[in-house]
């Protein structure tokens, strides 16, 4: 019970997070199990049909007590984590001053401290340099009016995964995954790709893509997934410049 070979995969019953899980499933069949954490477990239960070593761990990430349930998980079971992706998140495409407190609210929870949450209960179980893919993304290089809270969250994301890359690095892999946007659910409740600024749509990729490109940088040990040349450019363009110089254009 304690050598069981598994990925844990958040935010797995949609976009990025289920691409991951049927990607892993092929690309890893030596995986005894892949469990797959988040609220819709209707969603969860038909990737299973696609997914037949889904567990299937119906899990609000942003509850403290849903968080307790997985750790307990975890101590009982002691499963061999060989990849984690942590790519639960959410985000809201409008001017702050449109935006709800809750909404903020659960941007910041999902994004910064559910993420930050998971990383610590799975970190025991991940042994034998197993990989990490922490979801971040383009939005993280700099600030976006419009998009504040998200890029802001994101921003933390890729913080706080290099300075734990730097801490584990004889524990594990980690990546750390920087798309633009990516056609995907998640695109359509920000809005849709018809709302969407002009320029990001230059950025705009397929979740198949930007998933197997993370998991090929992640088994190189990369500390940075950037699919796409264009979303490359953007991070050496935003290192370069001032910000408030590229906030002028935005």
């Amino acid at each position: 019970m304690g050598n069981k070979k598994i990925a844990l995969v958040t935010g797995a019953s949609s976009g990025m997070g289920k691409e991951f899980v049927l990607q892993i499933q092929e690309r890893y069949p030596q995986l005894e199990e892949i469990w797959a954490v988040a609220r819709n477990t209707k969603a969860l239960e038909q990737l299973k049909k696609k997914v037949p070593k889904l567990r299937v761990c119906p899990l609000n990430l942003t509850s403290l007590e849903d968080l307790k349930i997985l750790q307990k998980l975890l101590e009982r079971e002691k499963p061999q984590m060989e990849i984690l992706v942590n790519s639960a998140g959410m985000g809201v495409q409008k001017q702050v001053e449109a935006t709800t407190v809750e909404e903020l609210w659960n941007t910041t929870q999902l994004n910064c401290s559910a993420f930050t949450a998971v990383l610590k209960i799975c970190f025991p179980y991940c042994r034998n340099k197993g990989q990490i893919l922490c979801l971040s993304s383009g939005a993280a290089f700099v600030p976006q009016p419009g998009f504040a809270a998200y890029a802001a969250s994101k921003s933390y994301v890729l913080s706080f995964s290099r300075a734990i890359r730097k801490e584990w690095r004889d524990r594990a892999r980690i990546t750390i995954v920087c798309p633009g946007p990516v056609d995907t659910p998640f695109l359509e409740k920000m809005g849709g790709k018809e709302h969407m600024p002009a320029y990001k749509k230059w950025f705009l990729a397929k979740p198949e893509a930007v998933v197997e490109k993370a998991l090929k940088d992640s088994e190189k040990g990369k500390e940075l997934s950037v699919y796409r040349y264009s979303v490359k450019v953007l991070r050496v363009v935003c290192k370069i410049l001032p910000h408030g110089l590229i906030l002028k254009f935005l």
